[in-house]
């Protein structure tokens, strides 16, 4: 059973590659990466669930509705999709989390807002926690440039001060590291 629609984890890896290789890593052929890696194993542990009720809902005697599998898979997406979750810090006994998918459309809201770029992918990779309890980050995000934006390095300058100071005011993240790459051009009726 394949994976139909292209699916990238936060580690790079591909959900499609991680279907793939299900039964390898079940018999112990699993690379280094598979051995390590948080997205990989959450996406497997996923599609392994997902496999085991598959199989499950074919050995029954009625047949499924021919949607289900569909279905299934969108829910095992959306989970996917949502990312890993952050520790907030709070001064209130018990957690606060918050997704990687949920920082990362307010960094790209923040970085939007900087004039003459647009946002386009968001990376949050955990990389600690702080006295506080709040998760320690990095991030990747990568712009396009307006055509003809004769200020590049001001424009750069301002969505970094924007996005740091989304991430510290909005969501309460500390930003240990933020790299900004220029992946494209768009021209204003874009």
């Amino acid at each position: 059973m394949a994976v139909n629609q292209d699916y990238e984890l936060p580690c790079g890896r591909e959900l499609e590659t991680v279907w793939a290789r299900l039964d390898e890593v079940g018999t112990g052929h699993a690379d280094e990466h598979e051995l390590t890696c948080p997205h990989c194993g959450t996406a497997r542990a996923s599609l392994l669930a997902l496999r085991e009720a598959t199989q499950e809902l074919v050995a029954e005697p009625d047949p499924a509705p021919p949607d289900l599998v569909g279905r299934i898979m969108s829910a095992v997406r959306a989970e996917v999709r949502r990312g890993q979750m952050l520790d907030l810090g709070t001064p209130e006994a018990g957690g606060v989390e918050v997704s990687e998918q949920a920082v990362a459309v307010v960094l790209r809201y923040a970085a939007d807002a900087a004039g003459d770029v647009r946002a386009r992918r968001v990376r949050v990779r955990t990389v600690g926690v702080d006295d506080g309890g709040a998760s320690r980050v990095e991030v990747e995000l990568t712009l396009a440039v307006r055509l003809g934006n004769a200020h590049g390095g001001d424009s750069l300058a301002r969505v970094r001060e924007l996005v740091t100071a989304a991430a510290a005011a909005r969501v309460g993240l500390l930003m240990e590291k933020l790299d900004l790459l220029v992946e494209d051009v768009y021209e204003d009726a874009e």
